[in-house]
């Protein structure tokens, strides 16, 4: 399929985001090519298992995949394998992983790949069409969506590295939302502090993680990252 062209109220042509879907429940992957289509975005694969998501992605050259973790055949990590082998063929493909499981190994390994576009979201925890949408939105133009359950889930096996043990417990927090995609007025509301608050937690995240203000880096995404690994 090519991208769907529609004049823009200003007269710019506007492309839609192409998706695809990589998800063995029938049902569930036509479920949810209907409500990206109706939502302004372009499925152009819908597949069952981790080598038909290769082949889609070197294929199509979607702007985003959504991802499966347990597909066909062994229903383990078949799903996120393929992403991560996809995305090193199709660096410019986002993933968003959308899954009843945290996939630890993987799922780590994703986040260290992070050129931007990364999502993982937990099936069972995903309440509000508008905001998966939205985060779809977000990964697909380079942006971060974390479940703050993955990140709670990731972090369990690195809760006594020496910079996990420099973070305040709001701090903490604070970083958990952010790995969310949250911007700082949203985890404001969120803790009921202030943005002058949240600024400053965030702030002080940066420093303990050694993350300097170079322009040219995401550093939300460089502090999770460090956060999730340990790195030194």
């Amino acid at each position: 399929m090519g991208r769907m062209n529609q004049p823009s109220q200003m007269g710019t042509p506007w492309v839609a985001t192409r998706v695809v879907i990589a998800e063995d429940g029938v049902l569930l992957r036509e479920g949810l090519a209907r409500l990206l289509t109706d939502a302004g975005f372009e499925v152009v694969a819908g597949v069952g298992d981790g080598p038909s998501l290769i082949q889609a992605i070197e294929e199509h050259q979607p702007d985003v995949a959504i991802v499966d973790v347990r597909m066909p055949p062994g229903y383990r990590d078949e799903g996120l394998r393929a992403a991560l082998e996809a995305r090193r063929r199709v660096p410019t493909c986002a993933v968003m992983v959308l899954s009843q499981y945290v996939e630890e190994r993987y799922a780590s390994e994703l986040l260290e790949s992070a050129r931007g576009g990364i999502g993982y979201l937990l099936k069972d925890r995903v309440a509000d069409v508008g905001e998966f949408v939205a985060a779809v939105r977000q990964v697909a133009t380079g942006g971060t969506a974390l479940d703050p359950e993955v990140v709670a889930q990731l972090i369990a096996r690195r809760r006594h590295t020496a910079r996990l043990d420099m973070l305040t417990e709001r701090e903490r927090e604070v970083l958990a939302l952010m790995a969310g995609g949250r911007s700082n007025s949203a985890i404001a509301e969120r803790l009921v502090i202030s943005d002058g608050a949240v600024e400053k937690h965030v702030s002080n995240i940066f420093a303990k993680l050694s993350l300097p203000p170079i322009e040219s880096d995401h550093r939300r995404v460089l502090a999770v990252l460090a956060y999730l690994h340990g790195s030194d």
